[in-house]
């Protein structure tokens, strides 16, 4: 007799359970069939980024394909690829913009920003070990950005994480006198 009472409590909190959810999601505007509602609940788990900050769905689409590819200095393909060829490959296929090749050379077509200023798509720029830029990636939101660590390939990191917090330079985004000169039609 208690199994029984136990189990159709059990049933009755599930019931009850779900209809609340199904309310709360009514309620919120999103439906759970949106696709695009379901991609940003997708992409904000697997890349630990809050779901209001993922609202550029190529942006992470592209990103999730390259996780894992390895770091190949040089490299511009999913065999290897290096962290400018990965930002340059991200703003040509996802802004349509062409940048330069280089993070230093890439630094010159930004508008620099301090990392509590940063939005999702800005560069992040680092001097790790030197006195000149040496490292860039994009920044996805919530101190995170996705770039091509030498030592993990393709990766999404924390800016607080201590050695990406001991050598950030600065943030940037992309000046609009940059984007008409280098946008390719």
């Amino acid at each position: 007799m208690i199994k029984k009472f136990l189990f159709s409590s059990l049933i009755a909190i599930c019931t009850l359970s779900a209809a609340f959810a199904q309310t709360k999601t009514k309620e919120s505007g999103k439906e759970l069939t949106d696709p695009d509602n379901l991609a940003s609940q997708y992409f904000s788990q697997v890349m630990g980024v809050a779901v209001d900050a993922t609202s550029n769905l190529k942006l992470y689409k592209f990103v999730y394909e390259w996780i894992g590819t390895p770091y190949s200095f040089g490299g511009n393909t999913k065999k290897g690829i290096d962290c400018s060829a990965f930002t340059k490959a991200i703003y040509d296929k996802v802004f349509n913009t062409t940048i330069r090749r280089n993070s230093r050379d890439i630094f010159s077509m930004v508008d620099p920003l301090s990392k509590e200023d940063l939005k999702e798509g800005d560069l992040v720029f680092f001097k790790i070990k030197s006195r000149s830029i040496s490292h860039i990636g994009i920044y996805l939101g919530d101190n995170r950005f996705a770039h091509a660590s030498s030592s993990r390939g393709v990766v999404i990191s924390n800016l607080n994480e201590p050695y990406y917090s001991r050598y950030f330079y600065k943030g940037g985004r992309i000046l609009e006198s940059f984007k008409k000169d280098f946008t390719v039609e």
